[in-house]
């Protein structure tokens, strides 16, 4: 038996063709039959045998033309089967054109009878050739070392990830029901998969079903409905995977099960992302030369992606650190090849004379400034390396964008400086006092966005709570009560290209970012969601607030308020006076301070300059 299944595996082509050979001669036989009210082969006429052969060469032609036998019919969906039928159809079609040229018409009623049983047994040839390998993978393994899944929505989504899972059998995946929140749904079927009740009861039926993993698959759904229903599935426990990409999910164009990604943080944000409308904000990057410092950097590769939809002239990728200049590099290549202008320039924003070189030779038109150190505990313990770097850096940077003539300068600006408690924050509010000082005496159009934390980003918290769930704990949260707000990446570059757009000169951006998120709620649900056990398979250990770090951040001093842009989640703080000679004057000391490596003197200067600086240090709660 095994032996004529190789054989069979290897000439399946052959061995189908043959199948179908016999099942066009039998339609014959059997329509003859039928006519003639007899199955015995001596009462059929005579002229059977020409009908059989150009049968045989019509069917044959016609199925081989048709590139039938191309198909994998142990994968075959409803469309194989509608194509088959077509095929059939249109070899019957051919049949009757050339016995009817030939003279040899058999009537209407012969006709009628080929094309129904010709049509029927070619379907339940290939119907129960898909049946028998759909039997073949349950017997591969009954469910047994396999996960048993729920799968939440009763959708398209679902319906291809069961179809999936039907047709690889190696995969780890052994479906047991489905939720939906339609009450119409509840009760039938997908694929023999039932839908068992509603995502509320959700931990019930895990419980009553044995189930070990969650599959969410909806297509469409707001962020808010989404978070709801994360939140319900991480009470049960159970890991939650979700499908990422909801064209493939429909259109079923890869093995959706090897898609199949662990839910992220940015599923449990609850609000729609923000995302950067090119059409209306982004004219003033198309034909120009862009500056992206820091642009190897998380915030500045990102920056790099959009922008080169954007149509620039050429795209300036400035780094000090050569690793992620090179990776950003060839990202770009791989993606644009020679459709983009763009070239990487290692340097430092410290270097003077070599930042000049690059202002002076590539008449830039846009900068945006992403360079900077921005690590707290870091900084706290390096204060003369925060100055050197993120103040007098972005001095330099500032100061050649108006020597130069650069059209506009966007500063990347953090809630950090809000009423800094580090010395980080205050290097960046420092950086945003620059800004506006410079943007009333300049033509070029200085802003400054500011945002606050960001998924994904190189030192973020979310990277470090995932690796310390992937060994199992400790998760270390600094406070019980510690805040923070939350954006993705694309979502923070959108704000940024967005700010360019809206610019006239002097502005800090803000954006509407939602409810700030509980980090410690953060942490117990990515642990739920990754089918752990807070503070039982896995411990969350609260350290203390870090030198410099607070509760919570802000996004707008008292003294700034607000105004409305003409893009709804984006809002301008109202710039604040400061007193250009004694600004100057601090800006002097604290060179000397850096020079000098004076960390004391730097901090008592920082004091100075920013009337709201607070600095906490070792905050231990």
């Amino acid at each position: 038996m095994n032996k004529l299944r190789e054989i069979f595996k290897n000439y399946r082509r052959y061995t189908l063709f043959l199948c179908d050979f016999i099942i066009w001669n039998i339609s014959l036989y059997l329509s003859f039959a039928i006519n003639k009210n007899s199955f015995f082969l001596v009462d059929i006429e005579g002229k059977f045998t020409d009908y059989l052969f150009i049968v045989n060469i019509c069917f044959g032609a016609v199925f081989l033309a048709f590139k039938l036998y191309d198909k994998i019919w142990r994968y075959a969906d409803i469309e194989d089967f509608f194509y088959a039928a077509i095929t059939t159809f249109c070899a019957n079609f051919v049949f009757f054109i050339v016995t009817v040229l030939l003279g040899m018409n058999m009537g209407i009623r012969m006709y009628v009878l080929m094309m129904l049983i010709s049509t029927f047994l070619n379907f339940m040839c290939r119907l129960v050739y898909r049946l028998n390998k759909m039997l073949d993978v349950k017997d591969i393994d009954n469910g047994y070392n396999k996960k048993r899944l729920l799968l939440v929505g009763a959708g398209e989504a679902t319906a291809s990830v069961l179809r999936e899972i039907t047709k690889y059998s190696a995969n780890e995946y052994l479906p047991v029901c489905i939720v939906d929140d339609d009450r119409a749904k509840i009760g039938r079927k997908i694929l023999g998969i039932k839908v068992e009740g509603s995502t509320y009861e959700i931990p019930e039926i895990c419980k009553r079903m044995n189930i070990d993993q969650i599959l969410f698959s909806i297509i469409t759904i707001s962020p808010e409905e989404r978070k709801r229903i994360l939140d319900v599935c991480a009470n049960t426990n159970l890991e939650v995977r979700i499908i990422p990409n909801i064209y493939e999910a429909v259109t079923a164009s890869v093995p959706i099960t090897s898609k199949i990604r662990r839910v992220e943080v940015e599923d449990l944000l609850g609000r729609e992302p923000i995302i950067f409308d090119k059409n209306q904000y982004g004219s003033y990057i198309k034909g120009q030369n862009i500056l992206v410092t820091g642009g190897g950097g998380s915030i500045g590769s990102e920056l790099c992606r959009q922008i080169a939809t954007l149509e620039p002239k050429n795209l300036i990728i400035l780094d000090i650190y050569e690793n992620n200049a090179y990776e950003i590099q060839q990202e770009l290549i791989m993606k644009y090849g020679d459709k983009l202008n763009f070239e990487v320039e290692i340097a430092s924003i410290r270097d003077k004379d070599k930042m000049e070189k690059i202002f002076k030779e590539k008449s830039i038109d846009v900068v945006f400034h992403a360079a900077a150190h921005k690590h707290v505990p870091l900084m706290e313990t390096n204060p003369e390396e925060a100055v050197k770097n993120n103040v007098f850096g972005t001095l330099n940077v500032v100061r050649l964008s108006d020597k130069y003539n650069v059209k506009r300068f966007v500063q990347i600006s953090t809630d950090k400086a809000v009423n800094p408690t580090n010395i980080m924050g205050a290097t960046k509010r420092v950086c945003e006092m620059i800004i506006q000082q410079m943007s009333k005496e300049s033509k070029t159009e200085f802003v400054a966005v500011r945002f606050g934390n960001v998924l994904g980003s190189n030192g973020s918290v979310i990277p470090l709570f995932k690796e310390q769930i992937k060994h199992r704990g400790p998760v270390t949260v600094t406070h019980p009560e510690i805040i923070r707000y939350f954006m993705t990446i694309p979502e923070a570059v959108s704000l940024v290209l967005t700010a360019g757009g809206i610019a006239k000169g002097g502005e800090i951006f803000v954006l509407d970012m939602g409810q700030p998120v509980k980090i410690k709620e953060l942490a117990e649900n990515l642990i739920r969601l990754s089918g752990f056990i807070p503070n039982k398979d896995i411990m969350i250990e609260y350290t203390g607030l870090r030198p410099g770090e607070k509760l919570y951040e802000e996004l707008l001093l008292d003294e700034e308020g607000i105004k409305k842009t003409k893009s709804e989640k984006i809002y301008i703080g109202n710039p604040i006076n400061i007193d250009k000679e004694n600004f100057n004057s601090g800006l002097k000391a604290l060179k000397a301070a850096c020079e000098s490596n004076n960390a004391a003197e730097i901090e008592k200067i920082l004091y100075d300059m920013v009337p709201t600086f607070n600095h906490k240090r070792n905050q231990k709660s």
